[in-house]
Protein backbone atom coordinates (compact mmCIF):
# COMPACT_ATOMS: atom_id res chain seq x y z
CA UNK A 1 0.00 0.00 0.00
CA UNK A 2 2.60 2.38 0.80
CA UNK A 3 4.74 1.41 -1.97
CA UNK A 4 1.67 2.65 -4.11
CA UNK A 5 1.03 5.84 -2.51
CA UNK A 6 4.88 6.82 -2.94
CA UNK A 7 4.67 5.87 -6.72
CA UNK A 8 1.57 8.04 -6.84
CA UNK A 9 3.06 10.83 -5.28
CA UNK A 10 6.13 10.65 -7.52
CA UNK A 11 4.37 10.15 -10.94
CA UNK A 12 2.81 13.56 -9.71
CA UNK A 13 5.55 15.74 -10.06
CA UNK A 14 7.51 13.98 -13.53
CA UNK A 15 7.88 16.38 -16.15
CA UNK A 16 7.90 19.79 -14.41
CA UNK A 17 10.87 21.67 -14.09
CA UNK A 18 11.53 24.43 -11.68
CA UNK A 19 12.07 28.28 -12.77
CA UNK A 20 16.05 29.11 -12.37
CA UNK A 21 16.63 32.27 -10.04
CA UNK A 22 17.56 33.93 -13.59
CA UNK A 23 14.07 33.41 -15.13
CA UNK A 24 12.82 34.66 -11.92
CA UNK A 25 14.75 38.08 -12.59
CA UNK A 26 14.36 38.19 -15.96
CA UNK A 27 10.28 38.54 -15.27
CA UNK A 28 10.60 40.91 -12.14
CA UNK A 29 12.57 43.12 -14.04
CA UNK A 30 9.62 42.52 -16.92
CA UNK A 31 7.30 44.04 -14.21
CA UNK A 32 8.65 46.66 -12.80
CA UNK A 33 9.72 48.14 -16.48
CA UNK A 34 6.28 47.53 -17.74
CA UNK A 35 4.82 49.61 -14.15
CA UNK A 36 7.64 52.41 -15.01
CA UNK A 37 6.46 52.97 -18.58
CA UNK A 38 2.59 53.05 -17.32
CA UNK A 39 3.36 55.41 -14.10
CA UNK A 40 5.45 57.71 -16.40
CA UNK A 41 2.50 57.62 -18.86
CA UNK A 42 0.00 58.96 -15.76
CA UNK A 43 2.15 61.31 -13.87
CA UNK A 44 2.94 63.34 -17.71
CA UNK A 45 -0.81 63.18 -18.72
CA UNK A 46 -1.23 64.80 -14.74
CA UNK A 47 0.93 66.93 -15.36
CA UNK A 48 -0.49 68.16 -18.37
CA UNK A 49 -4.02 68.46 -17.28
CA UNK A 50 -2.82 70.36 -14.13
CA UNK A 51 -1.16 72.59 -16.42
CA UNK A 52 -4.02 72.63 -18.80
CA UNK A 53 -6.48 73.71 -15.60
CA UNK A 54 -4.26 76.50 -14.35
CA UNK A 55 -4.23 77.82 -17.39
CA UNK A 56 -7.93 78.36 -17.73
CA UNK A 57 -8.14 79.20 -14.38
CA UNK A 58 -5.99 82.36 -15.21
CA UNK A 59 -7.46 82.87 -18.44
CA UNK A 60 -11.09 82.79 -16.56
CA UNK A 61 -9.54 85.37 -13.69
CA UNK A 62 -8.09 87.71 -16.24
CA UNK A 63 -11.74 88.00 -18.52
CA UNK A 64 -13.15 87.86 -14.80
CA UNK A 65 -11.20 90.91 -13.25
CA UNK A 66 -11.83 94.47 -14.31
CA UNK A 67 -8.88 96.28 -15.97
CA UNK A 68 -10.47 99.51 -15.31
CA UNK A 69 -12.88 101.17 -12.60
CA UNK A 70 -15.17 104.71 -12.46
CA UNK A 71 -13.65 106.60 -9.60
CA UNK A 72 -15.85 109.73 -8.42
CA UNK A 73 -19.75 110.98 -9.46
CA UNK A 74 -21.39 110.29 -12.75
CA UNK A 75 -22.35 113.29 -14.29
CA UNK A 76 -25.49 114.02 -16.57
CA UNK A 77 -24.63 116.67 -18.76
CA UNK A 78 -27.58 119.17 -20.57
CA UNK A 79 -26.66 122.11 -23.25
CA UNK A 80 -30.08 123.59 -23.13
CA UNK A 81 -30.62 122.97 -18.99
CA UNK A 82 -33.46 120.40 -19.86
CA UNK A 83 -31.82 117.52 -22.57
CA UNK A 84 -29.48 115.34 -21.69
CA UNK A 85 -27.17 115.05 -24.24
CA UNK A 86 -23.75 113.86 -22.54
CA UNK A 87 -22.40 111.98 -19.79
CA UNK A 88 -18.96 112.40 -17.92
CA UNK A 89 -17.43 109.94 -15.56
CA UNK A 90 -13.77 109.51 -14.39
CA UNK A 91 -12.31 105.84 -15.29
CA UNK A 92 -9.06 104.68 -13.28
CA UNK A 93 -6.54 102.16 -13.91
CA UNK A 94 -7.29 98.87 -11.87
CA UNK A 95 -4.20 96.34 -13.06
CA UNK A 96 -0.62 97.77 -12.79
CA UNK A 97 0.99 95.76 -15.80
CA UNK A 98 -2.41 96.00 -18.22
CA UNK A 99 -2.49 99.53 -19.70
CA UNK A 100 -5.82 100.00 -21.66
CA UNK A 101 -5.80 101.83 -25.26
CA UNK A 102 -8.25 104.66 -24.88
CA UNK A 103 -7.94 106.10 -28.09
CA UNK A 104 -11.30 107.75 -28.71
CA UNK A 105 -13.56 107.14 -32.15
CA UNK A 106 -13.12 108.47 -35.01
CA UNK A 107 -14.32 107.86 -38.51
CA UNK A 108 -11.85 105.01 -38.97
CA UNK A 109 -13.37 103.23 -36.16
CA UNK A 110 -9.77 102.72 -34.40
CA UNK A 111 -10.81 102.94 -31.07
CA UNK A 112 -10.61 99.08 -28.90
CA UNK A 113 -12.47 100.22 -25.57
CA UNK A 114 -16.45 99.97 -26.81
CA UNK A 115 -19.17 102.39 -24.90
CA UNK A 116 -22.81 101.15 -24.90
CA UNK A 117 -26.10 102.92 -24.31
CA UNK A 118 -29.68 100.81 -23.02
CA UNK A 119 -32.47 102.22 -21.66
CA UNK A 120 -36.32 101.39 -21.67
CA UNK A 121 -36.58 102.26 -25.11
CA UNK A 122 -33.32 101.74 -26.79
CA UNK A 123 -30.01 99.95 -27.59
CA UNK A 124 -27.40 101.83 -28.73
CA UNK A 125 -23.67 100.13 -29.04
CA UNK A 126 -20.44 101.77 -30.07
CA UNK A 127 -21.53 105.38 -29.26
CA UNK A 128 -18.88 108.29 -29.69
CA UNK A 129 -17.18 109.51 -26.83
CA UNK A 130 -14.40 111.65 -26.13
CA UNK A 131 -11.22 111.41 -23.42
CA UNK A 132 -9.03 114.12 -21.69
CA UNK A 133 -6.21 113.19 -19.22
CA UNK A 134 -6.70 114.78 -15.85
CA UNK A 135 -4.19 114.84 -12.63
CA UNK A 136 -0.54 114.89 -12.87
CA UNK A 137 0.18 111.53 -12.57
CA UNK A 138 0.33 110.64 -16.13
CA UNK A 139 3.38 109.91 -17.20
CA UNK A 140 2.69 109.53 -21.40
CA UNK A 141 1.14 111.96 -24.16
CA UNK A 142 -0.51 108.30 -25.72
CA UNK A 143 -4.20 107.43 -25.20
CA UNK A 144 -3.02 104.57 -23.00
CA UNK A 145 -4.67 104.22 -19.71
CA UNK A 146 -1.87 102.75 -17.26
CA UNK A 147 -1.37 102.73 -13.52
CA UNK A 148 -2.18 105.66 -11.85
CA UNK A 149 -3.32 107.58 -13.80
CA UNK A 150 -6.95 108.60 -14.50
CA UNK A 151 -9.06 110.26 -17.64
CA UNK A 152 -12.60 111.84 -17.78
CA UNK A 153 -14.82 110.38 -20.28
CA UNK A 154 -17.30 111.83 -21.98
CA UNK A 155 -20.22 110.11 -23.79
CA UNK A 156 -22.14 112.28 -26.30
CA UNK A 157 -25.76 110.55 -26.45
CA UNK A 158 -26.98 113.97 -28.20
CA UNK A 159 -27.95 111.26 -31.29
CA UNK A 160 -30.42 108.83 -29.11
CA UNK A 161 -34.00 108.38 -30.59
CA UNK A 162 -34.93 109.50 -27.60
CA UNK A 163 -32.93 111.67 -25.03
CA UNK A 164 -33.21 110.17 -21.33
CA UNK A 165 -36.17 112.16 -19.87
CA UNK A 166 -36.78 113.05 -16.07
CA UNK A 167 -37.30 110.05 -13.67
CA UNK A 168 -35.64 108.17 -16.28
CA UNK A 169 -33.49 104.75 -15.71
CA UNK A 170 -30.34 104.04 -18.27
CA UNK A 171 -27.13 102.20 -18.67
CA UNK A 172 -23.85 102.91 -20.00
CA UNK A 173 -21.57 99.81 -20.63
CA UNK A 174 -18.15 100.39 -20.60
CA UNK A 175 -16.16 96.92 -23.31
CA UNK A 176 -12.26 97.04 -22.80
CA UNK A 177 -10.73 94.67 -25.09
CA UNK A 178 -9.80 92.58 -22.18
CA UNK A 179 -11.68 91.93 -18.52
CA UNK A 180 -15.22 92.47 -17.13
CA UNK A 181 -16.94 95.62 -18.41
CA UNK A 182 -18.32 98.58 -16.17
CA UNK A 183 -21.87 98.89 -16.20
CA UNK A 184 -23.21 102.34 -15.01
CA UNK A 185 -26.65 102.79 -14.41
CA UNK A 186 -28.29 106.05 -12.96
CA UNK A 187 -31.63 107.47 -12.73
CA UNK A 188 -32.36 110.94 -13.93
CA UNK A 189 -33.68 113.61 -11.32
CA UNK A 190 -37.38 115.21 -11.57
CA UNK A 191 -35.45 118.51 -12.56
CA UNK A 192 -32.78 118.55 -14.82
CA UNK A 193 -30.15 120.88 -14.77
CA UNK A 194 -27.26 122.03 -16.77
CA UNK A 195 -24.87 119.45 -14.74
CA UNK A 196 -26.68 116.47 -12.82
CA UNK A 197 -24.61 114.91 -10.19
CA UNK A 198 -25.74 111.39 -10.51
CA UNK A 199 -23.65 110.17 -7.73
Amino acid sequence: MNNKINRFFKGLHRGQKGITGLETAIILIAFVTVASVLAYSVLSAGIFSSEKGKETVYAGLNQASSSMQVQGDVLALASDGSTVDSVQFTLASVLQDAPVDMTPPGNDHSNVVVINYSDANQQVPDLPWTMKRVGASHTGSDDMLENNEQMVITVDISDLDTAPAAYGTFTIQIVPPAGASITITRTLPGTIADVVDLH
